[in-house]
């Protein structure tokens, strides 16, 4: 696991297959939180995307890369589970 610390706003986030999953919003609570943008569609739409710290492999310059695909990688909660933490 990389360090979270290194990860900045507006990055790629990239998983291990080479498909791009979104763009970091922030990081917190040791996992990485997606912009809206990137929420996804259907059922998904509108809540918020996360990547955990332990799925984080290297952060570089281009972006952060994951050691999982994104459909492993990403996690969603509703806004009422958001309130929740």
């Amino acid at each position: 696991m990389s360090d979270l610390a290194d990860i900045k706003a507006h990055m790629p986030i990239i998983g291990a297959d080479g498909v791009r999953l979104g763009t970091v919003l922030s990081v917190a609570f040791g996992r990485v939180a997606l912009t809206r943008d990137d929420s996804g569609l259907g059922r998904i739409a509108g809540q918020h995307h996360f990547v955990t710290g332990i799925h984080i492999a290297s952060v570089r310059p281009d972006g952060v890369r994951l050691n999982a695909n994104g459909d492993v990688a990403i996690e969603h909660e509703s806004d009422a589970e958001r309130r929740l933490h």
